[in-house]
């Protein structure tokens, strides 16, 4: 058969296979990506007592915040740090927030599968996108569905904030953030998730920006 035949089945083919493909990758797991930017200038850990307290009042004494301070708390512990029932008492206060944005409406479109690559982008089954809010992977490829058409999805955007004090003096020990763009607005999976990012090779090289992937949300 001629190179010229093989193409024409190949093109033919596509069409039946990019479905099989688009399903198959959006039943697969991706990974939980958030953005962690860490400043330190923590001692060398000799045991000091910590205790974690919510840096926004409304958050103070909450049930929800106590979940996610406990996460924080283990992950202090397994560093070897103490933790103490009373913050008046700790050596370190360890202050959290964390917030989620009301979301961002972005539109993606199909494209011919055949259109140049472009180095901005790539391509999701028959679908371009550019790199960022439109990439598939980073939404898990769900909102793929079906073709020739403009569809839409919401971007939310999750932030947990840390801080270390030194509670004889005040002095600041260390900030962190960690920031995840997502499909998902549900607080019980991305605190987790972002606590686990933030203490993913802790206290970590201070001001560098990287992005650390964590387990995917289970559906």
């Amino acid at each position: 058969m001629s190179i010229l035949g093989k193409f024409r089945m190949t093109r033919k083919g596509l069409p039946l296979l990019a479905p099989l493909a688009v399903l198959t990758l959006a039943a697969c797991a991706t990974p939980f990506r958030a953005d962690v930017q860490r400043f330190e200038a923590l001692p060398e850990t000799t045991g000091q007592s910590f205790a974690v307290v919510a840096d926004d009042p409304e958050l103070a004494g909450g049930l929800e915040f106590g979940q996610y301070a406990a996460l924080v708390e283990q992950r202090m512990m397994d560093m070897g740090y103490r933790r103490s029932d009373d913050p008046a008492a700790a050596q370190l206060i360890v202050r959290m927030d964390y917030d989620i944005d009301n979301g961002r409406e972005k539109v993606v479109a199909d494209y011919d599968p055949f259109y140049p690559r472009s180095r901005f982008g790539g391509y999701y089954g028959r679908h371009r996108y550019l790199y960022g809010f439109n990439d598939p992977f980073l939404f898990g490829g769900y909102g793929f569905s079906g073709y020739d058409g403009v569809r839409s999805f919401t971007v939310y955007t999750s932030e947990l904030d840390m801080k270390i004090d030194r509670a004889a003096d005040g002095k600041r020990l260390f900030e962190g953030k960690a920031e995840a763009l997502s499909r998902s607005k549900n607080l019980t999976y991305l605190v987790p998730n972002l606590v686990e990012a933030m203490f993913t090779d802790f206290p970590g090289n201070s001001g560098e920006r990287v992005r650390i992937s964590v387990a995917p949300e289970k559906n």
